[in-house]
C-alpha cells in the first residue's frame, strides 16, 4: 500500500530565532528561493504522499497562506510573468493540505497525537517543518524509508545522521542492534551525555510510523522538558512490538536543522552558492570580502 499521509509540526515558537520569529514562523524563514517548509512538503511530493497535514500553532497563518491556492496570482503570472510560473509549482500538484492547531506546547509527540483522527489505521510519514534534507541521489530519504517501511512490514522507520560526539546531547541517539545502512534499533536515548551515548547517529527529523504509535503515545508519560517525547514513545513500541529500523543519511545527503542564527545562516549561505543562477556571483563577492573589515553599510549597531 502506497503512504499517502505526511504530518508536518510546525508549532513551534522559534524562540533562538527571535525577533525573526516575533511575526513569522521559523518555518516560513527563507532559505535560498524558498521558506524551509517548502523543502519539506517537495519531499514529501516526490515521494508521493499527497495528503499533508501541518500541526500548527495561533502565529502560524503565514504557511496556511502560502500553501492555499491563489487564482488571480496565477492569472496574473500567466498573463505578464509567465517565467515565474515554474516558482509556484507546488500549488499546482495534485496535493491536499490540511491543518489543525497544537493550542498548548506539549512536544513533538503530542503534536503527532493530533494526527490520528486525521491518518486513520493507515500508515503515515512525518517531517519536521524546521529541518530541510538535501541529496543529489535518485531517490529522497523518505522515499528510502518508505521502501524500508514496507519491505520489512516495520512499526516505525526512523532517518539517522551521523554527528560529532561531542554534540550527542543535543539529540535522540540510537542503539543499534546490528550495524548497517539499515538497522534495527534497540534502544533511542533522548539527550544523553557524551558518555552515555551508545552511538553518534542522531535522529534526523524524519519518521514513517504505523497507526499504533497513537495508542503508544497516550501511554507516554511527559519526558525531558515536561514534554510528550516521540523518542520515549517509539522505545515503547520497539520493546513492545519491534520492528523499528533506522535509515542512515548517505554521505549525499545533508540535513539542514533551521533552528538557531548560527545554522540559519550556514544553510542560506549554502543554498545562495549553490543557486544557479546567482550562485557564481555570491561566490566571487564572498571571496572579495573575506578578511575585511565591515563596511560602514553594513556594520550592525547594538
Amino acid at each position: 500500500m502506497r503512504i499517502v499521509h505526511g504530518v508536518i509540526p510546525v508549532a513551534g515558537m522559534g524562540i533562538r530565532l527571535l525577533p525573526s520569529t516575533k511575526s513569522q514562523p521559523k518555518e516560513m524563514l527563507p532559505v535560498g528561493r524558498k521558506p524551509v517548509v517548502q523543502y519539506v512538503v517537495e519531499e514529501f511530493i516526490s515521494a508521493r504522499v499527497d495528503k499533508i497535514l501541518f500541526v500548527t500553532g495561533r502565529t502560524k497563518t503565514a504557511i496556511e497562506n502560502h500553501f492555499d491556492l491563489d487564482p488571480e496570482l496565477l492569472r496574473h503570472l500567466a498573463r505578464k510573468h509567465a517565467d515565474l510560473l515554474k516558482t509556484l509549482d507546488y500549488l499546482r500538484k495534485n496535493v491536499q493540505f490540511y491543518y489543525t492547531r497544537q493550542s498548548v506546547q506539549k512536544g513533538v509527540g503530542h503534536a503527532i497525537g493530533l494526527a490520528e483522527q486525521f491518518v486513520s489505521d493507515e500508515p503515515f510519514a512525518v517531517a519536521l517543518g524546521d529541518s530541510i534534507i538535501v541529496d543529489d541521489g535518485p531517490i529522497s530519504v523518505t522515499e528510502r524509508m518508505i521502501d524500508c517501511f514496507q519491505e520489512r512490514k516495520a512499526k516505525c522507520v526512523v532517518a539517522f545522521e551521523k554527528v560529532p560526539r561531542a554534540h550527542v546531547s543535543r539529540y535522540g541517539i540510537a542503539k543499534p542492534k546490528k550495524d548497517g545502512e539499515i538497522f534495527e534499533v534497540a534502544d533511542l536515548i533522548e539527550k544523553p551525555e557524551v558518555d552515555e551515548a551508545p552511538s553518534t547517529w542522531a535522529v534526523a527529523a524524519r519518521y514513517i510510523f504505523d497507526p499504533i504509535i497513537f495508542e503508544t503515545l497516550r501511554r507516554t508519560k511527559p519526558g525531558k522538558g515536561g514534554e510528550i517525547q516521540i523518542t520515549d514513545a517509539i522505545v515503547a513500541v520497539a520493546k513492545q512490538y519491534g520492528g523499528v529500523y533506522g535509515v542512515k543519511l548517505r554521505g549525499h545527503e545533508r540535513r539542514y536543522d533551521i533552528g538557531n542564527y548560527e545554522s540559519y545562516f550556514k544553510s542560506f549561505i549554502d543554498f545562495a552558492l549553490a543557486d544557479k543562477e546567482h550562485g557564481a556571483e555570491i561566490r566571487k563577492y564572498i571571496r572579495h570580502i573575506v578578511g575585511k573589515p565591515l563596511r560602514r553599510t553594513a556594520k550592525v549597531r547594538e
